[in-house]
């Protein structure tokens, strides 16, 4: 016998049992390999599915969020805006109080000189009464020392009262 060929019983034996193990496995264990198989097979296609979800759900968080920010931005341009014309409609009013303020400041101290301007026009008036008074009186005594000149002066005087 030698080494290198083996005996035909020999090999019917290991053969038989080679079969044996072979139908065992074929039998019992190819199903749970192949089963587990496949369930890893589900579980990454399950785990690659839930990765495709989860990275759109981040670019929906993202675009939601840009969303946000790009909303935030347009409000906060929005209420700068709002603040400017806020603050450029108050000093526009400011200005126009203060111009009516003028105007009516202006206005009053118009009526107040014209005021001081008629007393004063009173007042030169009353002087120049009481002075044309006081110079007729002067003239009247002057004239009134001669008789014939009384006379003609009184003439005079009701000749311009009945025309009048």
């Amino acid at each position: 016998m030698s080494l290198l060929t083996p005996d035909s019983g020999l090999l019917f034996w290991m053969l038989f049992s080679f079969g044996i193990v072979f139908f065992v496995l074929y039998k019992f264990g190819w199903p749970v390999i192949t089963k587990m198989v496949e369930d890893r097979s589900q579980y990454v296609e399950s785990a690659l599915e839930a990765a495709k979800e989860a990275k759109l759900q981040v670019e929906s968080v993202r675009e939601e969020g840009a969303k946000i920010l790009a909303e935030a931005r347009n409000k906060e341009m929005q209420l700068l805006k709002d603040g400017a014309d806020m603050r450029d409609k108050m000093v526009e009013d400011a200005k126009q109080l203060a111009q009516v303020e003028a105007d009516k400041m202006i206005q009053e101290a118009r009526v107040l000189i014209q005021k001081e301007k008629d007393n004063a026009i009173k007042d030169i008036k009353k002087q120049v009464a009481l002075l044309s008074v006081d110079i007729a009186e002067k003239i009247l005594r002057k004239n009134l020392d001669n008789q014939p000149a009384q006379i003609e002066l009184i003439d005079k005087l009701l000749e311009e009262t009945i025309t009048n």
